[in-house]
């Protein structure tokens, strides 16, 4: 099976990895508005003094994620590392690894597969999603230590950190802020920062 190994990490920019301005916690949660009679899905991202609106799940918040259900998983989740594509911007300093995305890259949601949650290359059978994408979603995609060790069947994939749509439309159950905010953000960020969902 084709493995993320085979994938170039990209050095980080400059003659260290230190972060001294780093941010060490996020916090992101929802709340719900009355608008006329509608009600709409809010998120708020806290980061450091920072308060930034983002995108969470369809589904609001959960304790109990399963693949599908358009919810974000409630808890702490480390950042440990992401994607960005080459073509349409430049790799940000960032104490992350980040790998350019190319057209065949992909992430595994199939729970049969023995490479679900995972990043694949194309072709590949079983169901997954493209990180190569016409709109701008995953221009910047941080990947989030949700479901990895260990990897459990079923309890979701590919929960990410990523470019919000214009409007800050819900996800699928990933936390999305706008492309401006995830740049700003980028310096700040490393493997030693978690991200908590509520």
């Amino acid at each position: 099976m084709k493995s993320l190994k085979k994938t170039p990490v990209v050095p980080t920019a400059g003659k260290t990895r230190r972060n001294p301005a780093g941010l060490t916690r996020l916090v992101a949660t929802l709340a719900q508005t009355q608008a006329g009679a509608q009600k709409f899905r809010t998120g708020r991202l806290h980061a450091g003094s920072m308060v930034i609106r983002c995108a969470l799940g369809a589904a609001g918040v959960t304790h109990a994620k399963r693949e599908g259900d358009h919810a974000s998983p409630a808890g702490h989740w480390r950042l440990v590392g992401g994607y960005f594509r080459a073509d349409r911007i430049k790799r940000g300093r960032t104490p992350l690894a980040m790998r350019p995305v190319s057209p065949h890259m992909g992430w595994c949601d199939d729970p049969g597969s023995p490479a679900y949650n995972k990043m694949v290359l194309s072709p590949f059978r079983a169901s997954h999603e493209k990180l190569w994408r016409d709109d701008p979603l995953y221009d910047v995609v941080i990947v989030l230590d949700y479901n990895i060790h260990p990897r459990r069947k079923g309890r979701g994939s590919a929960i990410f950190l990523h470019c919000a749509r214009p409007d800050a439309a819900p996800t699928e159950g990933c936390v999305a802020i706008s492309a401006d905010d995830l740049r700003r953000l980028l310096p700040r960020l490393s493997p030693r920062t978690m991200l908590v969902i509520r």
